[in-house]
């Protein structure tokens, strides 16, 4: 999960594919629940939710599942939607706990400006979340046992931790465990995908602890250390494989370091993992404006697509991986029309 970084949105087009604005509102608008109109009340619902988002959701599931040594499977699509679901909810709650600050500080959200009436916002992140545990108990039991913390972890992020010293580490933990969903879904055990889990809830650390400063800027030595630990993270990816999963194996390529192409596919892979998230990282520890740290954030939200194909490469699941990999085109495309953040 990535739900919302705290501060406010920078409302420019100049931003990252993964967190671009869009064009702001025109104002508070009459209407429903859903909007004053059709078109109007979808997008309104799009921007609410931060679809394009969601392309950085699947990775963390197929990622997981390749960590079992098996082949996803429905109860793989299972946790993705669940997944998905999980992750929709943590966006509508998020804008209904910011209202205050955001009439303030983002008026143009659909909230505040009145195309979304906050109580739809609160009955959808609860309609979503009740969603997501069923998906997960349709998946299995160890699943929902991966979905139950996962989904406190959300409410707990946005309803309390989101502004206090926990807030970083709550939304690492509830990445990782979306990728551990994934896991448990295919395989039914979390233990083969906690070092892939520790990788992505590292990489979530560093975003969101650069993201606090996105709004007033601050210090160099935040984004000098998450561009330390991309560093770090990308070095792993390519000199340590991981490990077969204890579970009966059923895919060919379980044994990563056996498989030229897996290891060039992960390489290839860790090398977009740091050009996306570190060179945006790098002008932030130069200049650390309010407008690089952004982009910075936006970077590291976007990296993590090819960390998610990366990892599932390094598992040897080399059609995960290639899948993976090619949400980011589509999840750029998307982010020019509706903003992520």
């Amino acid at each position: 999960m990535t739900p919302r970084p705290p501060g406010p949105d920078q409302p420019t087009t100049t931003s990252p594919p993964q967190s671009p604005t869009s064009t702001s509102s025109q104002g508070p608008r009459a209407g429903t629940a859903s909007g004053a109109g059709d078109g109007d009340g979808a997008r309104a619902w799009a921007e609410l939710l931060r679809l394009p988002a969601l392309f950085t959701v699947p990775g963390d599931a197929l990622a997981g599942a390749a960590t079992t040594g098996n082949r996803p499977n429905p109860r793989t699509l299972l946790a993705i939607a669940s997944s998905f679901c999980l992750y929709e909810a943590g966006m509508a709650l998020n804008d209904w706990a910011d209202q205050a600050e955001d009439a303030l500080e983002r008026p143009h959200r659909p909230l505040p400006s009145g195309r979304i009436r906050p109580p739809a916002a609160l009955v959808a992140a609860g309609a979503l979340t009740a969603a997501g545990l069923v998906l997960a108990a349709r998946a299995g039991r160890p699943a929902l046992a991966v979905a139950a913390p996962l989904a406190v972890t959300v409410w707990a992020y946005d309803l309390a931790l989101k502004r206090t010293p926990a807030g970083p580490a709550a939304m690492a933990t509830a990445r990782g465990l979306d990728l551990l969903l994934g896991a448990t879904a295919t395989g039914g055990s979390a233990r083969p995908a906690l070092p892939s889990a520790l990788t992505l809830a590292t990489h979530t650390l560093a975003v969101t602890t650069v993201s606090r400063g996105e709004t007033r800027g601050g210090s160099p030595l935040t984004p000098l250390a998450a561009l330390a630990t991309t560093g770090t993270l990308a070095w792993t990816l390519t000199r340590t494989p991981q490990a077969p999963g204890t579970a009966p194996s059923r895919y060919p390529a379980a044994a990563p370091s056996r498989h030229p192409a897996a290891d060039t596919l992960r390489t290839v892979l860790a090398a977009a993992f740091v050009a996306t998230s570190g060179r945006p990282l790098l002008h932030a520890a130069l200049n650390p404006s309010p407008p690089l740290t952004q982009r910075a954030v936006g970077g590291g939200i976007r990296a993590m697509i090819p960390l998610q194909a990366a990892l599932a490469a390094r598992s040897g699941a080399l059609a995960s991986a290639l899948l993976t990999a090619a949400l980011a085109p589509a999840a750029r495309r998307f982010a020019r029309k509706v903003s992520v953040t």
